[in-house]
């Protein structure tokens, strides 16, 4: 049991898998979460759980690590503050101005920008394979987020949402690319710095939720499963396996995963929230692990 625990810990294809099937289930918690906790408050909390969890139980990595934490300290609470919270912002305000749909299919270019930036700045190419893999699992993406009918392609129109969705892909995708340059620590010294930074520049953000009337403290089981489950899944194990996976397989081998996402929180969807099960449902999984295994089989592994 310890030998296949240790080798599923270095299998970065189980690990994002995890982390996707973790992320999905994050867009259900969010549909759990209306009128029981605020989202910009969830934001806040999954990080101040996460953070303190990790400065408790992870405080000897953090101590071993601390020389090099400090000299990179302002990159490590850049990336906290724009991979985990300032994404979130502008993805939440994204979704007050456009459709769940256009935020799916912009989410969906997501590996696309990690390409560019992780060629721009680490001059690290996309091999063919990689790029013909991830137009595969964007067909699949792309139908599931039309639910299998063209037509609302075609209905789809471009807004004021889409463009702040534009930008909170651009701005995961830089992070996902800056692991790259992560420095050489623990990656539970790492997450709990990200975190805690993630929580400091969440807090203006709450206030301005309290200030409009907005804010809603977690209620009843419900509100506070959705606060402890985000933190302690989305937030604190799939941000970890992350990291471990990209230091594993790299940026651009891991983007290919992240579509996966839409897929899996489709299909908890049903499981949990009772939504129909579809065909299209079923060819965007298929195209998109197609798309997964394209990439894997033909680019090089290293």
């Amino acid at each position: 049991m310890s030998r296949l625990f240790a080798a599923l810990q270095n299998n970065a294809a189980f690990l994002l898998v995890v982390v996707t099937l973790s992320w999905g289930g994050n867009a259900v918690a969010g549909r759990l979460a209306v009128g029981h906790v605020s989202p910009l408050l969830l934001t806040e909390f999954r990080w101040v759980i996460t953070g303190a969890i990790l400065l408790v139980f992870g405080r000897h990595h953090l101590r071993a690590d601390w020389p090099v934490i400090r000299q990179n300290l302002p990159k490590l609470i850049a990336m906290g503050a724009s991979g985990f919270a300032i994404f979130n912002f502008f993805m939440y305000s994204a979704l007050v101005y456009t459709t769940a749909i256009n935020v799916t299919i912009i989410q969906a270019g997501m590996p696309m920008f990690i390409f560019i930036l992780s060629f721009v700045v680490f001059r690290v190419s996309t091999h063919w394979a990689q790029a013909m893999g991830y137009s595969v699992t964007l067909i699949g993406v792309v139908i599931a987020a039309a639910q299998g009918d063209p037509r609302q392609l075609l209905a789809l129109e471009i807004n004021y949402g889409d463009f702040l969705m534009l930008i909170a892909a651009f701005i995961y995708g830089a992070y996902s690319a800056a692991l790259h340059a992560k420095p050489d620590i623990h990656w539970v010294s790492m997450l709990g710095i990200m975190a805690i930074s993630a929580a400091a520049i969440s807090i203006p953000a709450v206030a301005y939720e309290a200030a409009i009337g907005s804010l809603i403290f977690p209620s009843g089981l419900r509100g506070w499963g959705v606060v402890w489950f985000t933190a302690l899944f989305p937030a604190m194990l799939a941000q970890g396996l992350f990291i471990k996976a990209v230091g594993i397989f790299g940026p651009n081998r891991a983007a290919l995963y992240l579509n996966l996402v839409p897929i899996f929180g489709a299909l908890l969807a049903v499981l949990i929230l009772g939504e129909a099960f579809h065909l299209y449902h079923a060819l965007a999984l298929a195209l998109v692990i197609g798309g997964i295994f394209l990439a894997q089989k033909l680019a090089p592994k290293s």
